[in-house]
């Protein structure tokens, strides 16, 4: 059963406006997820626009709703959590799992590709991740048509997660319900996403950070120019996480992709034996960590409004739809780091500017 502060903290990741940086900005300054609740309306109004965390009665039903199902959760902070996963400043707040979380121990494998994949790169996909996942490597992929579902199912014997960008009662596509429920039973499915939510467009991206991050490498098999394989292997590059890909027929769109990772530095591979090779060769030399993103956590909440305004009116004549860097911004606007990064909370908790993965910021769509 899950604890007052587990609920409480189930509760701030689901309100409006706060992403899995922001949760452990406010942890680390309140302490307490219940003390975070508390201080949201005061703060968002400070931004610009009071915001209520989300209601008890509908996170209590989200749990039991989760919990009827066999879900469980997996909260940052705690010691299940995936240390792997942890290493990243926007890891998940909160997860939820079903199945076998004990995959989720070691890095795995990302294998990845094309939703409209050829037969024979699906035939590769499968047999790749089949034979990788016979020396101990849990196999991680989306869950999507093509070759993330021949990964899975190739996989499926020896360890797989399926990473999904909707809730863990939820099946997308509706052709791999019966390789959902396989997993469910035999791998992991894993969400960052509550239950009862459907597939969006903008949270697949959201989701290829997880499949990217929990993974020791991410091969690509097929991508087109600009598909979302290629989103999730500029995700492990971001994160210091060594990209393979096999190439494929220069006329064949399917294969703009992976040539175009490997013009860039990826791993070119044909063959499992490629695959375990390089993996063992990551094990032998011990990669250095990822880079990893200092979180300010020093803020002065107890600016007097005409400083607040002050700093704010500076945050917003520097800031654009462009990301730049938190510590870029507090050297430009000569102000004290703790009233810089208090002002952002509070702007952020607002809806007024939208936080990025490697310490950055930019103004909210709707703000211009």
């Amino acid at each position: 059963m899950l604890n007052t502060e587990q609920i409480a903290k189930i509760r701030m990741a689901r309100t409006r406006n706060i992403g899995p940086v922001t949760c452990q900005l406010l942890l680390s300054k309140f302490k307490t997820a219940q003390a975070v609740l508390e201080a949201i309306p005061e703060l968002s109004a400070k931004g610009g626009r009071r915001i209520i965390p989300a209601p008890s009665s509908d996170i209590k039903k989200e749990i039991d709703k989760t919990l009827a199902l066999g879900g469980e959760y997996i909260i940052w902070g705690e010691t299940e959590y995936p240390r792997h996963l942890a290493r990243f400043q926007d890891a998940p707040f909160i997860l939820t799992a079903r199945g076998h979380k004990h995959l989720l121990s070691e890095a795995g494998l990302a294998i990845i590709g094309a939703r409209n994949a050829s037969l024979n790169a699906r035939k590769l996909a499968q047999s790749i991740a089949g034979a990788i996942g016979q020396h101990h490597i849990t196999i991680i992929s989306g869950l999507a048509r093509g070759i993330d579902t021949s990964a899975h199912l190739g996989s499926l014997p020896t360890g797989t997660i399926a990473v999904i960008a909707n809730g863990i009662d939820q099946i997308y596509p509706a052709e791999n319900t019966e390789l959902f429920h396989q997993i469910a039973q035999d791998g992991l499915i894993l969400s960052e996403r509550p239950i009862g939510a459907t597939p969006s467009a903008r949270f697949f991206p959201m989701r290829n950070r997880i499949i990217a991050s929990l993974s020791k490498a991410v091969l690509v098999i097929e991508a087109a120019k600009n598909s979302g394989s290629l989103i999730t292997a500029r995700e492990a590059v971001d994160r210091g996480i060594d990209v393979m890909a096999l190439p494929g027929s220069p006329i064949d769109p399917r294969s703009v992709g992976c040539n175009s990772l490997i013009q860039d530095g990826a791993y070119l591979v044909q063959h499992a034996e490629d695959v375990l090779d390089i993996l063992k060769n990551f094990q032998a030399t011990e990669p250095l960590a990822p880079q990893t993103y200092r979180i300010q956590t020093e803020m002065s909440m107890d600016m007097s409004h005409k400083e607040r305004e002050k700093v704010k009116a500076y945050i917003q004549e520097f800031l654009s739809h462009d990301p730049i860097s938190i510590d870029e911004l507090v050297r430009v606007c000569h102000f004290s780091a703790g009233m810089v990064n208090a002002v952002l909370i509070e702007m952020e908790l607002a809806g007024k500017i939208y936080r990025h993965h490697g310490n950055r910021i930019s103004l909210a769509a709707d703000q211009f």
